[in-house]
């Protein structure tokens, strides 16, 4: 894999541009520059390993590619040197200069390098890669997401082109209905019913709407899509307009991902410039006009109702439904609103047919789900797997089990709409009835690992806090509600609960599920009743011992010096708030008072002679 030929592919999403991918491709760029072999230098999105960022992949003429992760410029370096044989004598002769350099004087590039490759057929790689089933994420990390050439590469618009010259709208719904597609955006909807029914409204104005505005902690499904593939995105949109007789379609993304929105844009500016979309489609009559909003970055507009009066220039809050949007939405027209997996996973079902696409899941949960997977995790990152995979699965098999050899707890899924799930369920599959069945819900495909060192009930606090500030305010069960379950968290957290408090936390929630307008406040109390359900133990200690079994509130902890410390002071000096003496090669003492609960002692701490007590 040398020479002319080699493609060399820097993964230039979110995630490898916050872990210094710029830095890597501008040392490939020199290098194969230098070089003067030919090589081509491609910017592609992520495949969806982030917990290897920066990625650099070599791909050589041969179809054979080899994939290293947590590359630095210095090994980016070396990574051209092994795989690009140089064109011109002189860079051959400062190569061969530099490693009898490395032999001899600085340890070597070899050396250096070999921690660095990934391959995808062996050890973390395989793993993280081989239960995946991408349908999703088949282009990502493999094309420029700003090349409308590489994507008509890999029959890019193909879908598009066959329901525009081949299947008519009803047709087109019928396949959509067959594959089993439900929404992936939470609720799980069937997606080719509310096509057919969007399709069946009068006749005039539509809309379709691509909702990529995701607000859930620790869920980036959409970024990565709409970063790394968004001419898929675009083709899955304008089908979806054509199914229901749309002549306008609207992306809406937040405004926290700039770069998503800036590709989305490039895509669609391209589409319309080679005649794929707009007026004048080759062979159709099929007007359609694509343009991007951003959000302001509420949670609430992630709800359909409270999306369309954002886009109206409203303030962003639910209404009463019925009507539904697809009965009067934006405009007081008919609507559709999909979100990005679900519009993303329509190119793939129309070009091969609804069998494939069906043939893969479980009985009522077809296809494949994308899940953000992150948290106490290995291998953190974006997976893509078949319905039907067990949790425990996709935490041990892909993710790699728990980091720094911890016990795995439990996982948070769904984000805070979701539930929290114990280890001992881990042997749930991931489908709609299955996770519904444990009091969780799939969600859009957040999927937080937590170990032995997570408090459930600080948890929960954690979601009823976001979705708490989230609200709206136009209910009173979700407004008031949500506040005072929050306050019982809070009392709890910090060893002040009072008897009845449990009660009063389980009456509230199901108050606020049952009363609330939209999916945010029906749903916000599943954290809390999930660990309820599975964890009543915390929640017992903290309200009856005044303890954090796991040591995380730090109201209920302190901070103590044990035998082993050497008076080395090295807590001493990084202490925030002087708690701990400046006395030399005596044992120290924490001043409880002064002590904030920080943990930057027991972290600088060489010897280990820091621990966390909960009284």
């Amino acid at each position: 894999m040398k020479g002319k030929g080699v493609e060399i592919r820097i993964g230039l999403g979110s995630c490898g541009i916050a872990g210094g991918a710029e830095a890597v491709r501008a040392a490939i760029e020199q290098e194969a520059r230098q070089a003067g072999a030919g090589a081509v230098v491609k910017a592609v999105g992520c495949n969806g390993m982030c917990h290897r960022e920066p990625l650099v992949e070599v791909a050589g003429s041969d179809g054979g590619t080899v994939l290293y992760g947590n590359v630095t410029a210095e090994a980016a370096r070396s990574i051209v040197r092994r795989h690009v044989r140089p064109g011109a004598v002189q860079a051959r002769l400062r190569w061969a200069a530099e490693r009898v350099a490395g032999l001899f004087g600085n340890g070597g590039a070899r050396a250096r390098l070999a921690g660095y490759r990934v391959d995808r057929g062996s050890g973390g790689a395989a793993s993280y890669l081989g239960k995946q089933q991408r349908i999703v994420l088949e282009n990502c990390g493999e094309i420029d997401p700003e090349s409308i050439d590489d994507y008509l590469a890999r029959e890019g618009y193909q879908a598009l082109d066959k329901c525009l010259r081949q299947l008519k709208p009803a047709e087109l719904i019928q396949i959509i209905t067959d594959s089993g597609l439900r929404g992936r955006g939470g609720a799980g909807f069937g997606t080719g019913l509310k096509w057919d029914l969007a399709r069946r409204q009068p006749e005039g104005d539509k809309y379709v709407i691509c909702n990529g505005d995701e607000g859930d902690p620790g869920a980036f499904m959409d970024r990565l899509v709409l970063e790394s593939d968004p001419h898929r995105v675009v083709e899955g949109l304008a089908i979806a307009a054509y199914a229901i007789g749309a002549a306008e379609g609207i992306f809406y993304i937040r405004a926290e991902y700039p770069l998503a929105v800036r590709r989305i844009r490039e895509a669609v500016r391209q589409a319309e410039e080679r005649g794929l979309l707009g007026r004048g489609i080759p062979g159709s009559d099929f007007p359609l006009r694509l343009e991007v909003r951003e959000g302001a970055g509420a949670f609430v507009c992630g709800e359909e109702t409270a999306l369309i009066r954002s886009l109206e220039g409203e303030r962003g809050t639910p209404r009463l439904r019925p009507p539904y949007p697809i009965q009067r939405g934006y405009r007081g027209r008919p609507t559709l609103v999909n979100n990005v997996e679900t519009l993303a996973c329509v190119p793939w079902i129309v070009r091969r047919g609804a069998g494939p696409f069906a043939a893969l899941g479980t009985e009522k949960s077809k296809g494949t789900k994308v899940f953000a997977l992150a948290g106490k995790i290995n291998r953190g990152g974006l997976v893509e797997v078949p319905m039907g995979i067990t949790i425990r699965e996709v935490v041990e098999d892909i993710g790699g089990g728990i980091k720094d050899g911890r016990k795995f707890k439990a996982v948070q899924l769904g984000g805070p709409s979701g539930g929290c799930i114990p280890a001992r369920l881990a042997g749930t599959p991931i489908d709609y009835e299955a996770l519904a069945s444990t009091g969780a819900i799939m969600g859009s495909g957040g999927l937080v690992v937590l170990d032995d060192s997570d408090c459930m009930v600080d948890l929960a606090r954690f979601f009823l806090r976001f979705t708490q500030s989230e609200s709206c305010g136009k209910c009173t069960f979700c407004r008031i509600g949500t506040k005072r379950m929050l306050e019982i968290l809070e009392r709890l957290c910090a060893g002040q609960g009072r008897s009845g408090d449990l009660e009063n936390l389980e009456l509230l929630a199901g108050h606020a599920g049952r009363g609330s307008l939209c999916g945010l406040g029906q749903t916000a109390p599943n954290p809390v009743l999930t660990t309820l359900r599975y964890f009543p133990e915390e929640y017992k200690a903290h309200l009856l011992e005044k303890r954090c079994p796991a040591g995380r509130c730090t109201a209920l902890i302190r901070y103590q010096v044990t035998a082993g410390c050497t008076g080395c002071t090295s807590c001493a000096q990084v202490c925030p708030v002087k708690a701990i003496a400046y006395r030399p090669y005596e044992r120290h003492e924490i001043d409880q008072d002064l002590c904030t609960r920080c943990d930057m002692c027991r972290q600088a701490c060489q010897e280990q002679a820091i621990e966390v007590v909960s009284p």
